[in-house]
């Protein structure tokens, strides 16, 4: 096995990488080292160690739809090529998986553009965990001269919010830092909510950061809107088929490294939020209702929908 995929691998699923988008980002770019630095000398042999990469990665978190996603279509590209000599073979791959990088790129930017406009001036916005879909978006409304304020969870148990409320503060944007069994007394003092996703199913519900749908109900009860701030490239068509999306569990001692003997500590890294709490998708393709997900990839990503 190629070493930058196995360490690639090894950092996922040891959490030194994290996020959905970060994830992907750097499969991604291990399975461009991988043929880069590949002595496969045929066409076959290529698509075999691309094959064995692949599974390794996928094994590596079970809520990584975006991952997935971008493996899989780099690499159907891949198969689809008429070239045969190898040199043009590991060309492609690369160009594919540069491609790939470049939609999400673009894909980012425009959320950030469109959610923005949400922003309005004087809002304050809760938030939970870190994305960084979330984070380029406040910043871009910092960027438009808005000034606003962010309330974020600590998220135990790897405590990410610290990453959001330290970009929030970096972006000199005033940040409250709130334990998670606060978001109650607060979130009634907001003007929106805003979280990431790891993974959008068939009826346009979200898995996301343990915690999200405790958080959506308060929004609901609080009459606040809850939006789900993510690409389209996160949606997992194995849901179309009747799957349930996965939720990984997590090492206990993350959550209490000394527990007493017998006792069962239970670590699930994330939860569902089912649509019924969600106002809209900011997205690429604009803000979209959770009934309406699976026709708009249909339309912007068609590839997705096809069962791997």
């Amino acid at each position: 096995m190629n070493e930058a995929v196995r360490v690639t691998a090894e950092k996922i699923r040891k959490l030194e990488v994290q996020g959905a988008r970060n994830v992907a980002i750097a499969a991604v770019k291990a399975l461009q080292t991988l043929v880069e630095e590949s002595k496969a000398k045929t066409r076959v042999a290529l698509l075999y160690e691309l094959e064995e990469a692949r599974s390794l990665l996928f094994a590596t978190r079970e809520t990584e739809p975006l991952m997935r996603n971008a493996l899989r279509w780099i690499i159907t590209q891949t198969e689809r090529s008429k070239s045969e000599k190898i040199e043009s073979f590991v060309k492609n791959v690369s160009s594919d998986a540069s491609v790939f990088l470049h939609t999400l790129d673009a894909s980012r930017e425009r959320i950030a553009e469109i959610g923005a406009k949400r922003i309005w001036e004087g809002a304050t916005v809760f938030t939970h965990c870190h994305s960084s879909t979330v984070t380029r978006l406040l910043a871009r409304a910092k960027k438009d001269g808005k000034s606003f304020n962010v309330v974020c969870t600590e998220t135990r148990p790897a405590f990410q919010g610290r990453i959001t409320a330290r970009e929030m503060v970096e972006l000199g944007v005033e940040t409250k830092f709130i334990v998670d069994s606060a978001a109650r007394s607060f979130i009634g003092n907001v003007d929106l909510v805003l979280v990431g996703a790891d993974a959008i199913t068939s009826e346009g519900n979200i898995v996301n950061k343990i915690g999200t749908s405790g958080i959506a109900v308060l929004a609901n009860e609080a009459r606040k809107p809850f939006y789900v701030v993510s690409e389209l490239l996160k949606f997992d068509a194995e849901t179309l088929f009747g799957e349930y999306e996965k939720i990984e569990q997590r090492d206990p001692a993350e959550v209490w490294r000394e527990a007493p003997e017998k006792l069962e500590v239970r670590n699930p890294a994330f939860d569902i939020t089912p649509r019924k709490y969600i106002h809209g998708f900011i997205c690429e393709e604009g803000i979209v209702a959770p009934q309406s997900v699976v026709e708009v990839v249909h339309r912007k990503y068609p590839w997705v929908l096809k069962r791997s």
